[in-house]
């Protein structure tokens, strides 16, 4: 299990903002936004699932119920090129709710025990849970233990666990990112109840130096928003969760080689704001961060623009 991750993010983690990300870190795994199995099944494959070699390592987030589906998916993943396929049990929209799969999975652990058995059957790829500490009504660590060792014994032995409840009732997807308590404890028990498993916690977590404190009680830690709005703490995770003996890139030497990257993918018709949009907070804290932010909110954003940056802060 890798120790660091960003969380996939709807709307946000797609194929461009994790090659962003892989520029800030060779290290950190990086994970798709969550796909339907019903999108990948029916859909365009290569839009949906599509990406670039330097993304590995790569995990794969699945919403769905089930377990033919899911099975089907995991192959396709492996046939795909990803390291890893996750089983999202962990988004409290009302879209996923009507599709019953996310968060309410939890009150279904035989439910996602017959997805993990029927996705390993079907493939040699890892398969992870990424889930909540409860949901609703569930008020006890033993109900979360009961879910984490009914989805154990189908074969899952990587878990990923928002630390804080879902309530599918009376709070919004926002609220639920913020408003249920963080209850780190008991992740870390999770951990020392199933000591063979790996487990990795999120929620919460604001920086790469408290990323490392929850590494002393658990095997990996994932960081959301703040990895997206903050894009350059991420060049500490290779030295600080890693231990490699680099230099951090500079904000202009990520910015250059994402200019390459924006110039091939534009050559194929990606428009640039698609792209460029993900960078916005590079300069976070920065004393130019708001003229970057200007610079990419404008009308028309083009790549000379970008070489203007450059110049500007060279």
């Amino acid at each position: 299990m890798h120790k660091f991750s960003v969380a996939p993010m709807m709307d946000w983690t797609d194929r461009h903002c994790r090659y962003f990300h892989r520029l800030l870190s060779k290290e950190t795994q990086l994970w798709s936004e969550m796909v339907t199995t019903k999108a990948i099944l029916n859909g365009d494959k290569n839009r949906l699932l599509d990406f670039d070699a330097a993304e590995h390592p790569l995990v794969l987030q699945l919403g769905g119920s089930e377990s033919d589906e899911m099975a089907q998916c995991a192959k396709i993943a492996q046939n795909w090129g990803y390291d890893e396929v996750n089983i999202n049990v962990g988004c409290p929209s009302d879209r996923v709710q009507s599709g019953s799969f996310g968060a309410c999975l939890m009150q279904t652990p035989e439910v996602v025990a017959q997805c993990v058995d029927a996705m390993r059957q079907a493939s040699d790829i890892s398969v992870s849970v990424k889930s909540r500490i409860g949901v609703d009504d569930m008020e006890s660590y033993k109900e979360l233990s009961n879910f984490v060792m009914q989805v154990e014994n189908a074969g899952c032995d990587v878990f990923v666990i928002h630390a804080r409840k879902a309530w599918l009732k009376g709070l919004s997807p926002k609220e639920n990112r913020t408003v249920p308590s963080l209850n780190y404890e008991w992740v870390y028990r999770i951990k020392k109840d199933f000591p063979h498993l790996a487990i990795a916690i999120n929620g919460g977590i604001m920086s790469v130096d408290e990323a490392t404190v929850h590494l002393q009680s658990v095997d990996s830690v994932m960081l959301g928003r703040v990895a997206y709005h903050q894009p350059y703490l991420l060049s500490e995770v290779d030295n600080k969760i890693y231990h490699k003996i680099l230099d951090a890139p500079s904000r202009e030497q990520v910015l250059l080689d994402f200019i390459e990257y924006i110039k091939k993918q534009n050559d194929q018709g990606v428009p640039i704001r698609s792209m460029t949009r993900h960078i916005l907070g590079l300069y976070h804290a920065q004393p130019s961060a708001k003229k970057f932010r200007q610079l990419l909110s404008g009308k028309v954003v083009e790549l000379k623009h970008l070489y203007q940056w450059l110049d500007f802060t060279g």
